[in-house]
């Protein structure tokens, strides 16, 4: 995925170039700064001493040295003034300049910190947010995969609230919880069942108790005749032309809507060369229901189209559907929300 949020010490990121948040004097004194100058060894401090001055939101690039990278790139972030000297401009710089070099030199892969998160006093409320929408705002016109590496849970603070929120979702007793059932069938709930009557939520139909056949015994009496030929031909679309028929109705470039997916190019170029074998993993399905804006009942049937689905059964899914549910499809919000609850992120 193009942009990825990852526990992981910057310092052995194996990527064309880390990012170092530093000082003008781009001298190691603390934090990742310490921590890449360590790693890196003497020859990057000699190195430096020829670049500096660095100002501030600016970017300068050096050899790797002793890291598994490839390059250095360093900036010079802000240090926290209750906002009212430049602060989230001069960090917006900090990530954009730095974006911009890697651009220049070819790149494919950089990694960032948290810039000015530490000692710097960046409000940890803010950082990872703000980082996220600056970095995505930028991915949107280029091609390029970004690690934000968060070192530990003292870098950042998740939304309380939210999360607050979303545990109790998770927490929820499962037949309080709404049935996620097959678009193509009724909702159970929907259904006035009478108490002798059973629910099949397989496949989220009731089964009347009259002898009229069941839908699955219907489908089969249908099915027992067929050649498999003609079986064959009734199949529904694959995941990659259901795809397809959805982006066409949304009106949104291919373009668009990998990047809102959080999908690099070469994922969806697999998916356009292999329509009728491409298996995404179920983080690229909902990633693109998520871009595509669909409804829990339009993501189940995008979702069984590469033989998936939404259960209550696991915590990534019942993440999926309180974002869903509420029409929240941000989905770096949501890939905050899965990092916060140690979970896989959307994209590919």
């Amino acid at each position: 995925m193009p942009l990825q949020i990852i526990r992981q010490d910057i310092t052995k990121m194996k990527v064309d170039a880390i990012i170092n948040t530093t000082n003008k004097k781009m001298i190691g004194y603390s934090g990742v700064d310490y921590a890449v100058h360590t790693a890196a060894g003497p020859e990057l401090d000699s190195f430096c001493e020829k670049l500096t001055p660095l100002g501030l939101g600016t970017a300068k690039i050096t050899p790797a040295f002793n890291l598994p990278c490839r390059y250095i790139i360093h900036t010079s972030g802000p240090v926290w003034h209750g906002g009212l000297q430049g602060e989230s401009i001069i960090l917006k710089s900090c990530y954009m300049e730095s974006l911009k070099l890697a651009v220049e030199h070819g790149f494919d892969s950089v990694a960032f910190p948290l810039i000015s998160s530490g000692a710097y006093g960046y409000p940890k409320d803010k950082v990872l947010k703000f980082a996220i929408q600056v970095i995505t705002e930028f991915l949107f016109d280029h091609e390029l995969t970004v690690y934000l590496c968060v070192y530990d849970r003292t870098s950042y603070e998740f939304s309380r609230e939210l999360f607050e929120d979303i545990r109790d979702f998770i927490g929820e007793d499962k037949t309080e919880m709404q049935p996620i059932c097959s678009p193509r069938f009724a909702r159970c709930e929907s259904m006035a069942l009478a108490e002798e009557d059973i629910c099949d939520c397989s496949v989220g139909m009731p089964l009347a108790s009259a002898p009229a056949p069941s839908p699955k015994e219907r489908r089969y009496n249908s099915a027992k005749d067929m050649s498999i030929d003609e079986y064959m031909k009734k199949m529904d679309k694959s995941f990659a032309y259901k795809l397809f028929d959805l982006i066409d109705e949304s009106g949104m470039t291919d373009v668009e809507c990998y990047k809102k997916a959080n999908v690099d190019k070469k994922t969806f170029s697999k998916i356009k060369c292999n329509p009728d074998t491409y298996k995404p993993s179920k983080q690229t399905a909902v990633a693109f229901a998520i871009a595509l804006q669909l409804d829990l009942d339009e993501t189940q049937d995008l979702l069984a189209s590469a033989g998936l689905t939404l259960s209550q059964s696991f915590v990534f899914d019942k993440i999926i559907c309180y974002f869903i549910q509420r029409e929240i499809y941000d989905i770096f919000m949501i890939n905050e929300a899965l990092f916060e609850f140690d979970q896989v992120l959307l994209g590919c």
